[in-house]
């Protein structure tokens, strides 16, 4: 059964993207009398070609499920990148499969998927699961980033990120890295909009991170990519640069693997 989408948040991604963005960028005059920046409503209607009363509503989260086309012609009138149009396909629709409650049980690896994790070693790999707790590491990740303690709660990336003052001695370009992590966390969670066990995560980030407040609002998201290099201190080798790739399990996509080697293997190691 698929979970139900989030109209409000939805409605607060498309009023942050039309305050983004001036007249000038979509082809249209600046006009007068324009007391606030960004576009107003009737011209992202008129871009879109929606009655300016049901772009309204999307706005204040009274329209439930729009259609694709809609939500197409809504993203290309707000100038939205690859990534955004994803995130506001799934806060319209939610994800393909129901949320799990309290009592369900702790995620579980399949033991191929922490074999596999194993045999990665001597090179950095872990599997972050749902929640993005982490569900399998070999010791090259656990020297590289340590136990991923943070907070009031386990072994989590993100409450790790930005809770742990390791991560920010570790990543040696915190800021992006930090910003890009909370981007794809947000793409991750809106596809489980009624999962507790996410509702709860999120909310304790925005009780103990002062920039996961202040970032949050914004409805930045961030696309998962297959590979990128990243600047990172290992605790033996210093200043490394290392290359990562990011797998999808086939059984639980939800699963998600993570591998690193240095960028150049011969000098680094």
């Amino acid at each position: 059964m698929a979970s139900a989408g989030d109209p409000h948040a939805l409605g607060e991604l498309l009023r942050s993207r039309r305050e983004r963005l001036a007249p000038a960028d979509v082809g249209l005059p600046p006009g007068t009398r324009r007391r606030t920046s960004g576009l107003r409503r009737e011209e992202v209607a008129q871009l879109a070609n929606v009655s300016v009363t049901y772009y309204t509503f999307l706005e204040q989260g009274r329209q439930a499920r729009p259609s694709e086309q809609v939500l197409d012609a809504l993203a290309a009138a707000l100038r939205m990148t690859a990534a955004e149009r994803r995130y506001l396909l799934t806060l319209a629709y939610g994800s393909d499969d129901g949320p799990p409650d309290d009592s369900a049980p702790p995620e579980r690896l399949g033991p191929g998927v922490d074999d596999l994790v194993q045999r990665l070693e001597p090179y950095p790999a872990l599997v972050k699961g749902r929640c993005w707790d982490v569900l399998a590491a070999n010791p090259a990740a656990r020297e590289l980033f340590g136990d991923w303690s943070g907070g009031s709660g386990g072994r989590n990336l993100v409450r790790w990120m930005f809770t742990s003052d390791a991560a920010r001695d570790i990543y040696l370009e915190w800021e992006p890295e930090a910003r890009a992590m909370l981007g794809r966390f947000r793409l991750a969670a809106a596809r489980h909009p009624a999962d507790k066990r996410v509702a709860r995560l999120i909310a304790e980030l925005q009780r103990d991170s002062p920039l996961v407040r202040e970032w949050w609002p914004a409805h930045d998201v961030t696309a998962i990519g297959g590979e990128g290099v990243k600047k990172l201190r290992h605790p033996r080798l210093g200043p490394v640069e290392y290359s990562h790739v990011i797998l999808q399990v086939a059984d639980n996509p939800d699963h998600v693997l993570v591998s690193y080697s240095p960028a150049d293997s011969e000098d680094q190691r």
